[in-house]
């Protein structure tokens, strides 16, 4: 199929499997069924329309973190209860969207930002607005330091002595119902106990206010990139936490877990260049389509599509075109012999992949695809030379 994609569209293009989709929010389902969470999908992670809609017709909401996503998540379906809107520098103007289309959460990360909420939903005659604060649980989650959120330095979220103000102050919101406390230390959760940490802090706090029901847990559950990774079980991490939000509403905001290992970016060699004892294959993929290896040293599987990959290994590293000495998507791998115009797929691709793409050295975004059943559609057609040029006005 990948070489059916490759000669009707050509490549670099995201491929997704539906199917799989389905089966990981499933999966996400039956392992955190004692907690009944409300699952709200990060939209972050991929927000193609095609994967949206997917996500909503498996029963689940949309997880926000701007008026565009909250834009796209109507568009492809979305009932606006069913949207969390999240993010730590909301605009008046997407706080204005957000209420006029009536989401159902606002997850509150300053105190200013409430009282934009307050004046808007004043202005706008909304009132019972169900906001969340975010609570920063001074907790450093055993991840990657780019994408740690709970620890004290970060810029997200509040602490614990200002949600307890903001929720001894509740009367100067009369437009607002303060009915959850959102904490999410981070990406990628290696270990359980921090989340269980940052889960009783929460807790703690809400108890002292009858007005909290709804404790929003975020996201974080982890994805093996490698084959040899081992990582806390989905099962392991709702265990722990039942007997922490027994009593509370749970809302819950995967994304990576859901959408990561179910894509995949398909590449075609451009050139095997030898030089200073190192081989590089240089393909039409690169950091302008996939920024996470150079943004987290990020670790992405490659396989080649060969009908027999078995002969013999040498090392190489796997670059794109871009002008850039960070644009490398695998270092010092072993690969099987590769040529000019073989194809490979670069895995677990689907979360952060497209959604980070650019068109850094003018490079237009690629072709995404789904596949579902036996059949494979384009999702999202090439972008092409003529709208790199967008609305830019020539003045001269």
């Amino acid at each position: 199929m990948f070489r059916e994609i490759h000669k009707s569209i050509g490549t670099p293009t995201y491929v997704y499997n539906l199917a799989k989709v389905r089966q990981n929010i499933a999966r996400i389902q039956a392992d955190f069924a004692d907690l009944k969470p409300h699952i709200h999908y990060s939209a972050k992670a991929n927000a193609n329309l095609t994967i949206l809609k997917t996500v909503l017709s498996c029963g689940a909401g949309i997880d926000a973190v701007s008026g565009g996503e909250i834009f796209r998540a109507l568009k492809a379906g979305a009932s606006p209860d069913q949207i969390v809107f999240a993010g730590v520098g909301k605009t008046p103007q997407e706080i204005r969207y957000a209420l006029e289309q009536g989401i159902g959460w606002f997850n509150v990360e300053n105190e200013a930002e409430l009282a934009h909420i307050q004046t808007l939903a004043d202005q706008l005659g909304r009132d019972n607005i169900r906001v969340a604060l975010r609570l920063n649980p001074d907790v450093t989650a055993d991840t990657h330091p780019h994408i740690a959120t709970g620890h004290g330095g970060a810029k997200f979220g509040l602490t614990t002595d200002v949600v307890t103000r903001l929720l001894d102050e509740q009367g100067k919101f009369p437009c607002l119902a303060f009915n959850g406390i959102h904490v999410h230390i981070g990406s990628q959760l290696h270990e359980i106990e921090a989340t269980c940490e940052a889960a009783e802090k929460a807790v703690i706090l809400a108890r002292g206010y009858s007005s909290i029901d709804t404790i929003n847990i975020g996201g974080g559950l982890p994805v093996a990139y490698r084959a040899d990774e081992r990582l806390p079980m989905y099962q392991d991490f709702a265990q722990a936490l039942v007997p922490i939000l027994q009593g509370y509403d749970v809302l819950l905001e995967p994304g990576r877990s859901i959408i990561a290992d179910a894509g995949i970016l398909l590449a075609e060699v451009l050139y095997v260049k030898r030089q200073a004892g190192k081989t590089f294959i240089i393909t039409d993929a690169s950091m302008t389509e996939l920024m996470r290896p150079a943004l987290y040293n990020a670790y992405h599987a490659i396989l080649p599509v060969m009908d027999d990959a078995s002969g013999k290994l040498e090392t190489v590293t796997v670059t794109g075109a871009v002008c850039e000495t960070t644009d490398v998507l695998a270092k010092d791998i072993q690969l099987p012999a590769l040529q000019p115009g073989d194809l490979i797929t670069i895995q677990t691709a689907g979360a952060y992949g497209m959604v980070m793409s650019s068109n850094y050295n003018a490079r237009t975004r690629p072709a995404e695809v789904a596949i579902d059943g036996e059949a494979w559609h384009v999702i999202r057609q090439r972008e092409t030379w003529d709208q790199l040029l967008g609305d830019e006005a020539d003045y001269i």
